[in-house]
This record gives structure tokens, sequence and C-alpha cells, in this order.
């Protein structure tokens, strides 16, 4: 496969020929194990590339800083094989989280317990199709892990800073399982503890489920291939986690106001599942006992029709929640962007990470 100029496509190339690699050393272990490879193939299908973009740019932040010359900074295999690995273990979140969830679609296809469980069907196999396709997914989820690591340690094979990128990636797995598991004990926890503190648990789960993964640890994984310094570290870190956070509070936003055509997921979702969101902790400050009880009555109900997903998303306007999350995103997008004030790192790359900061909390999807 020829290389591209395009990062963003090497990134692409990278994950198209890992997975023909992984397709061909699986293919002799009969059609069950090759349909399973093909189910990761298609988890990795779609999405913003967003994780490998801020590895990216970390990477160049601190590459600029290092070059003599005035050629642009171009990304070794390390960090492209790094931000694939990234885009690899997103799918296998984004897999398990489907589950957790109960999801049945995930960009507007079918998520992937549910492809699991329609293949289960039409091969006319034995046993309950919904129960294999949920055992199949974790397992899935499994696999991709092991193969975003099998791709990072690919890249780190000769890297000058491997040991440092190992550290930030770690953590960064360490973080979104505990996060993970945060956020599925919130939507049980809440009725135990004290109403005005639901926002700064959401604000917790938020922090360390999403804001962490998806900007700030790809961003330092990026440096640290490219050898950051310390000042470095704490300017992207500074810049990241703020941002971070702002892109979950959109992503929150959207979970119940999106539009469907646009996310590629049911409008309201989020409501049918339960999320116990900075929205809806912010929601149920505002609102009375009794109106409290009967927003909490129907947050959660899978089975919530258009129209109280209607009344649901009215009660969060009137509330005003959606005004002061939208707030929030706002202050801590400006945060991240006063971070980068006066940074040792590179001014292209500077202007990068700010058009990459608006693309991130102004978006529809």
């Amino acid at each position: 496969m020829q290389a591209s100029d395009d990062p963003i496509e090497a990134v692409s190339q990278r994950l198209a020929s890992f997975v023909t690699d992984q397709s061909a050393t699986w293919a002799s272990e009969g059609a069950e194990a090759a349909g399973f490879v093909r189910a990761g193939a298609d988890a990795l299908t779609g999405g913003k590339r967003l994780r490998a973009r801020f590895c990216l740019a970390g990477w160049q932040a601190v590459a600029e800083t290092r070059s003599t010359d005035d050629s642009p900074a171009v990304p070794g295999d390390d960090v492209i094989a790094a931000a694939a690995a990234l885009e690899i273990f997103h799918a296998a979140a984004l897999v398990h989280d489907d589950l957790i969830d109960n999801s049945d679609t995930r960009r507007g296809r079918p998520a992937a317990h549910r492809a699991l469980e329609a293949a289960h069907r039409a091969a006319g196999w034995a046993g309950d199709a919904a129960a294999f396709g949920r055992s199949g997914a974790i397992l899935l989820g499994d696999l991709l892990v092991a193969w975003s690591d099998d791709l990072l340690e690919a890249g780190l094979r000769t890297a000058e800073h491997a040991a440092a990128a190992r550290e930030v990636y770690a953590l960064m797995r360490r973080e979104v399982t505990v996060g993970q598991f945060l956020d599925i004990a919130e939507e049980a926890a809440y009725v135990t503890s004290p109403d005005d503190t639901h926002a700064e648990r959401a604000l917790r789960v938020a922090s360390l489920k999403s804001a962490r993964y998806s900007v700030q640890h790809p961003l330092l994984l990026g440096a640290a291939l490219a050898g950051a310094d310390a000042a470095q570290t704490r300017a992207l870190s500074a810049f990241g986690h703020p941002l971070g956070l702002a892109f979950q509070l959109r992503d929150d936003v959207l979970g119940v106001f999106g539009d469907s055509a646009v996310t590629g997921k049911p409008s309201g979702d989020d409501l049918r599942e339960g999320k116990r969101t900075v929205l809806v902790a912010y929601t149920r400050e505002s609102l009375d006992a009794g109106a409290r009880a009967a927003f909490d009555a129907l947050l959660g109900d899978p089975s919530l029709d258009d129209a109280q997903i209607t009344a649901l998303q009215q009660t969060i306007r009137d509330s005003g929640a959606l005004d002061r999350v939208e707030e929030l995103i706002s202050r801590s997008a400006a945060e991240a962007d006063d971070a980068l004030r006066g940074a040792d790192l590179g001014t292209e790359a500077t202007q990068g990470l700010l058009r990459l900061s608006r693309d991130a909390t102004a978006r529809a999807a």
C-alpha cells in the first residue's frame, strides 16, 4: 500500500493494512473466526478520527519546535501507528459502551451486539440469538483492545520515546475503564447521593470516561513520541482536559437533542438509557420535589415514545439546564484556548489545535 502525504489518510491506510493482515491470519480457522474478524473491521468503519487527529496534532506541536529548518515535520510510522491504535481502542470502547447501554445503533448502522445477533439468526444457529450477540460483543471489544496494543507495539519497536508513549497509553486505558464503571454506577448510585452533588459526580465521569481519553491523552501520546519536555506536556495537558470536557458536554447535548439523521443514533437516546449527565443533573437541581420525581420516573425508560421524549426535552430547556451546559462548554473551550498562549509549541500546530477545538465543540454529530 502506497504511503499517503495526508497523515489522517495514512492512519486509515495503516488501519486497513492491519485489518487485512488479521483477516489473512485467521482465514484458515474457519468461517466463524473469519466472521468475527470482519465484525472487528466493521467496528472500525466511519467516525471522525478525532483521537488520531489529536495524537498527530500533539506530535506536530512538539516536533515543530525541534525542527532545524523550514521543511514541514513529517510523522513517522511510530506516530501513525499510535494514532491508528487509538482509533482501534476507541472502537473497542464503543462496542462495550453500546452493549452496556443496550443501544441498537452506532453511526447509523446496527451496534456490534445487534449485528452479531442478526448474524446468529441468519445462520440458523441454535440458542438465544440475543445472548449470543451480547457475548460476542464482549469478546469483540476485547479483541479490539488486543489489536490496539498490537498496533501500538508494532509502531514503538524502534521509537526513541517508546517508554513515555507506553506510559501515556496505559494510563488512558486504566482511566477509561474506571470511568466507564463510574458511568454505569452513577445510574444506580444517584439515589443515595445528595441532589446537589450530582453535577460534580457527572463531571467526574465525563473527565475519566471521555475528556482525558478523547483529547488529553491522544495529545500527550503524540507529544511523548516527539520528545516533549515537561513544560510542553503541561501546556498540552492544560489545553486537552478542558477541551475534552467541552467535547463530552457537547456529546451529552447531542445525546438528548441531536438530529438522528446526523448523529446516527435515535433522538433522545440518552434519555431512554437514563444517562446521568451534567445536563440531567442541572435539570433536576431546578425542579421541585414533585417535578423531579416525575422526571426521574421517565428517565431511563427504554419504551419512551416521541411525545415523552419531546416533553423531557422541553423540561430540560425550561429548567435552564441546556443554557447552563452551553455556557460551561464555552468556558471550558476558552480555558483550553488560553492554555496555548505563550506555550513553547509550534505556531502552525497551535493554529491547528485551535481549529480542532472549534470542531470538537461546535458540531452536530
